[in-house]
């Protein structure tokens, strides 16, 4: 028995199309079982295009090793041509993180990296390399053609997206790189070829996928429409930049939404977070909560969950590279070379965003200060080559160069230069000889993703017993110590609390924390040290992994408690997940049910369910009063309009419907029709608690901008949805909590809704409207058997609760039919959900097509005036 990733290639083979080598001689195919279970039916689930309907088998495999799909744009392999044989010959690439979070997964899982080679295969090599790199590594590597390639990484990545994550916008030709439609193409093409070699190894029921930066982001799209239950993690290694500047890519919508079919989005540091989170609210009009110290958003029924932790370093391969007898004799060699001198480190990318030719001028203005330290301080920089190509790089190489130049003709003595600038590529061995000898670490750069130099540096401070041989210490009785200044724009900066934090635009700063990290106390030198070095050691790659991994799982847990079904085109598509009996209602369902009742009820909301929330004018239109007039003529339907509204206002809107029942202000004044008079609970009738509310309000709309207060006769109403939407819902938050203390001994309630904070007498709530209506016409002998209640939003969800309650209840007879029904695809106590406000005016059309018409008797709804 086979799953239905295995029933896929067995498809395409026996087909006899042409397929990729790497496919044809898989020696493993996804999972088989082997012990005896169910067969799903296949050929149901799938249209004529090959696509899902359902989003994967249910079926679980029963005896199947678990796997982790990483997916990276590069492999972490170093790759090699031999120049005699001409033949290829690849080996791990040790430094690459995807390979190192290997470690925190268990030893029992199965880890295949799906991603791109560093050197380009000919085509009439490419399967031929697949299969090796799939028998020998567990990899599967993604050959994209020259052009895409091209465009994808160094177009649309390196222009693109990677310029505008670390602020810098294209404000003139000179200055960035302008928008390229072609390149975007590019760049989903290139996600689309990714997306099909996942989809070759995939088996969706049981594997796990992990996707690495933004590279990939709006692969998730692509992975989640072929396979709807997909268990999909995407982790972003850059920052993500604050709404303002996000905002201005023309596909900003596109990529939230891609990213948004992953069911677990990791950041580095909780800004970055917050920035999506801001983004996603203000573009999408997304928000989000915490649960139980998990962020989560609300996305067309699935719980898109958020995940903040800094990436680690290696631990383990760290502390082998010390232990190299190698390392020892280079740190030996440095340590000879600057004798009698203060060494500081820096190690960077050469690219604009470093800050090197900031940390050059904070040098030089350390030395011009300090006159004292011409001689004894040297700054080490060692550039790694630029991972992009341009004029920008090439300009910023050349600005570094003469400053660096400038410096050491000024400061330079016989035997000492200032500043030791290493241009190229360090082998790792040689760079933990550098961190071991140096006193300092500076890591300047202006914006910046995460940068593990200030990790590295620790762990390589910490020493090893062979190198402290080497440099003559006694590492038994030696507390280590180091220094370090960091960027307050990179994402490692939070973590390290005993680091002297600075701003690398201000060149003063920088060189007074240069001086402050020499000068220091030893005693406080090896403080901060001990303090960089538990968190380190503690917080390592494994433990980032096995963090991701852990929340991913918990993400994924109730995948196969959903029904699921994809809705939108291209880059809009999204997946609606839904409990197994949350169904769309039907006209012709609830019709068939309406015409064999004779005692019906039909509970509409107004705003969000018969008007649009966003109409300015909320007067309902001829068709709106056309259909109600219509449902209310057959003398079997009692039809309540049910909203938070205040009764001035509906009496006005709905004076055309004569027989219409209306339960204003949450049911606080209800009547049966329109010349009935209106009703009120018998609730406390004390507003003093007015005069302690509205001064709390009137302080939240003065500082918030957008916002107002509504009077109604029985509630104050605070609303908030023409402010800022981060603003206005933060403010929301804090208005709730002041009311609730300072009206904890007040007979009142406090309730956040949509865009709303509202305070209204205890007892009160759509609910208790449904429960007094159905008791009423209970205590008349005419029991309903037949509801439809129909709302938008949480007051809504006590009418659904009470329906529930009363069907529920022994003592009640049973209500034949009952559709309780949500506006809108979310998670509700509802059965049933109608799209939008458009489908609720056809469905109660419908309904009134099938309303048989009055007669010369007496009105049903008469004899119920006034009991409510």
């Amino acid at each position: 028995m086979f799953s239905r990733s295995c029933a896929n290639l067995l498809n395409l083979v026996s087909s006899g199309e042409d397929l990729p080598h790497i496919g044809r001689t898989m020696n493993r195919l996804p999972r088989v079982m082997t012990v005896p279970g169910i067969i799903s039916d296949f050929d149901d689930d799938y249209d004529d295009e090959g696509r899902s309907d359902s989003g994967g088998s249910d079926v679980v495999s029963s005896v199947f090793q678990e796997r982790r799909i990483i997916v990276a744009n590069q492999l972490p392999l170093k790759t090699q041509r031999d120049s005699e044989t001409n033949k290829w010959s690849f080996e791990w690439d040790k430094d690459v993180l995807v390979l190192q979070l290997k470690d925190g997964f268990p030893a029992d899982v199965e880890v295949v990296y799906v991603g791109c080679l560093k050197a380009e295969i000919d085509v009439s090599e490419q399967d031929e390399v697949a299969q090796y790199l799939l028998d020998k590594f567990r990899c599967v590597p993604t050959f994209l053609p020259p052009d895409i390639q091209n465009k994808f990484y160094h177009g649309f990545c390196k222009q693109h997206l990677w310029p505008l994550f670390h602020y810098m916008l294209p404000m003139s030709p000179n200055h960035g790189a302008r928008f390229d439609r072609a390149l975007w193409q590019a760049y989903v093409s290139a996600n689309k070829i990714f997306a099909d070699k996942v989809i070759e190894v995939i088996n969706p029921d049981e594997d796990y996928v992990w996707v690495h930066d933004y590279h990939l982001m709006v692969l998730p799209t692509f992975l989640r429409k072929r396979y709807h239950r997909v268990k999909l993690g995407f982790f972003l290694h850059s920052p993500f930049p604050s709404s303002e500047i996000y905002r201005t890519l023309p596909v900003r919508d596109e990529i939230l939404r891609a990213l948004l079919n992953s069911d677990l989005i990791g950041f580095h540091t909780f800004d970055y977070a917050r920035h999506f989170l801001s983004c996603c609210s203000r573009m999408l009009g997304l928000d989000y909560e915490s649960k139980r110290g998990y962020i989560g958003l609300e996305y067309y029924g699935r719980t898109v969950s958020i995940k903040i932790l800094p990436v680690g370093v290696h631990m383990g391969q760290l502390e082998s590279v010390l232990s190299f007898p190698e390392t020892a004799k280079k740190a030996q060699e440095l340590k000879e070379r600057f004798d009698g001198k203060i060494v500081m480190l820096g190690v960077d990318d050469m690219d604009m965003f470093k800050g090197i030719s900031f940390k050059f001028l904070a040098m030089g203005q350390l030395l011009e200060q300090h006159p004292e330290l011409n001689g004894k301080v040297v700054l080490i920089q060692i550039a790694n080559p630029a991972r992009t190509r341009g004029k920008d790089v090439e300009e910023v190489k050349e600005e570094t160069h003469l400053i660096a130049k400038s410096i050491n003709e000024k400061y330079r003595k016989p035997g000492y230069e200032p500043i030791v600038f290493i241009n190229g590529f360090v082998p790792t061995l040689e760079k933990a000889a550098y961190y071991a000898v140096s006193e300092c670490c500076v890591v300047n750069a202006v914006r910046d993703g995460m940068n593990l130099v200030p990790y590295e540096y620790t762990v390589c401070r910490q020493g090893s017993p062979v190198l402290d041989e080497a440099l003559c210490i006694d590492g038994s009785n030696t507390r280590r110590k180091s220094m370090i200044v960091v960027s307050e724009f990179i994402g490692c900066s939070p973590s390290l609390s005993g680091a002297i934090r600075v701003n690398p635009w201000n060149i003063d700063a920088v060189s007074e924390a240069m001086n402050l990290a020499i000068t220091m106390p030893e005693a406080e030198k090896q403080m901060r040290h001990e303090k960089h070095y538990k968190y380190v050691s503690s917080h390592d790659v494994a433990y980032w992994a096995r963090s991701f991994d852990q929340d991913l799982e918990r993400a994924c847990r109730k995948h196969f408690l959903r029904r699921c079904w994809g809705i939108g085109f291209g880059l809009g598509f999204r997946v609606v997940a839904l409990g197994p009996n949350f169904r769309k209602l039907s006209v012709e369902h609830i019709v068939s049910a309406y015409k064999r009742t004779n005692s019906r009820v039909i509970l509409l909301d107004y705003d969000g369910t018969m008007m649009p929330q966003a109409s300015v004018d909320k007067t309902p239109s001829s068709e709106v009063i056309s259909v109600l007039n219509s449902l209310c003529s057959d003398p079997k339907n009692i039809v309540f309009i049910v909203s938070g509204r205040g009764k001035d206002s509906l009496s006005r809107w709905f004076s055309p419907c004569e027989k219409l029942g209306i339960a204003a202000e949450h049911g606080y004044f209800t009547r049966w029709s329109r010349d009935s008079e209106w009703d009120s609970p018998q609730l406390a009738t004390n507003f003093e608690w007015i005069k302690i509310a509205e001064p709390v309000m009137e302080l939240y709309t003065e500082t918030t901008d957008g916002s107002y207060i509504e009077h109604k006769e029985s509630a104050l109403v605070w609303h908030h949805q023409e402010a800022d939407p981060d603003f206005g819902s933060c403010q929301a938050k804090e208005l709730l909590d002041h009311l609730e203390s300072v009206l904890a001994n007040e007979p009142v309630v406090v309730k956040r809704g949509q865009h709303i904070v509202e305070v209204k007498p205890q007892g009160l709530s759509k609910g208790i409207v449904v429960e007094n209506l159905i008791s009423t016409m209970l205590s008349k002998g005419k029991p309903p058997d037949f509801v439809v209640c129909i709302g938008d939003d949480r007051s809504d969800e006590d009418m659904f609760e009470s329906i529930a309650r009363s069907i529920s209840n022994p003592s009640l007879p049973a209500i034949a039919e009952v559709f309780a029904c949500t506006v809108g695809q979310k998670p509700s106590k509802a059965k049933y959900y109608l799209d939008d406000t458009v489908d609720v005016i056809k469905l109660l059309q419908g309904i009134a097509g099938a309303t048989v018409q009055p007669s010369k008797s007496a009105h049903f709804q008469v004899s119920f005036e006034g009991s409510l």
